[in-house]
């Protein structure tokens, strides 16, 4: 498919782009759990497995591997226990795995998926990609309505110039 193929090169010529110019990237990491093993609580970790720039919905390494953006937190102190709600200590747990694994104040993703710049990858209606009637679109949120999704191609370009060209004062 035509749409694919373009989509191919339009992220490789992006990541180009961003290498070159030394825009900031985030760290991109995998998340694991508090958990057990030979009777001993192993603690939550972020192990990481490179970097990558944020675009919106996605994330974008400087290979060019694509990735549905999933969370983010930053390596911070993680404070104390408050035990408010469940959503709020699993916060907390994910500022505490990040603060061991990186340096203060650095933006941790994790959760992300790759994305596969196929048919058969941009056919799952649950990601941020989709084909419709031949064009690669992109679903900024799951319940967004398809006739309503930007074209992929020009998401990634104005993406791409925002971290280029950010507006004054961001």
């Amino acid at each position: 498919m035509d749409s694919l193929h373009s989509a191919r090169r339009a992220v490789t010529d992006a990541a180009e782009r961003l290498s070159s110019a030394g825009v900031p990237d985030e760290a991109l990491a995998e998340f694991t759990p508090q958990r057990r093993k030979l009777g001993i609580t192993l603690s939550p970790r972020m192990k990481p497995i490179g970097r990558a720039w944020r675009l919106g919905v996605f994330l974008l390494d400087a290979g060019g591997t694509l990735y549905a953006a999933g969370h983010s937190t930053r390596a911070v102190e993680p404070g104390r226990s408050n035990y408010q709600s469940v959503s709020g200590e699993e916060r907390r747990m994910h500022r505490a795995a990040a603060h061991r694994a990186y340096p203060e104040g650095t933006v941790v993703n994790f959760g992300a998926r790759v994305l596969e710049l196929t048919e058969e990858g941009s056919a799952a209606a649950s990601g941020p990609l989709l084909i419709s009637d031949g064009r690669l679109l992109v679903r900024w949120n799951p319940t967004a309505d398809v006739a309503t999704a930007p074209e992929f191609e020009a998401y990634l370009r104005e993406r791409v110039e925002l971290l280029l060209t950010p507006p004054e004062g961001a």
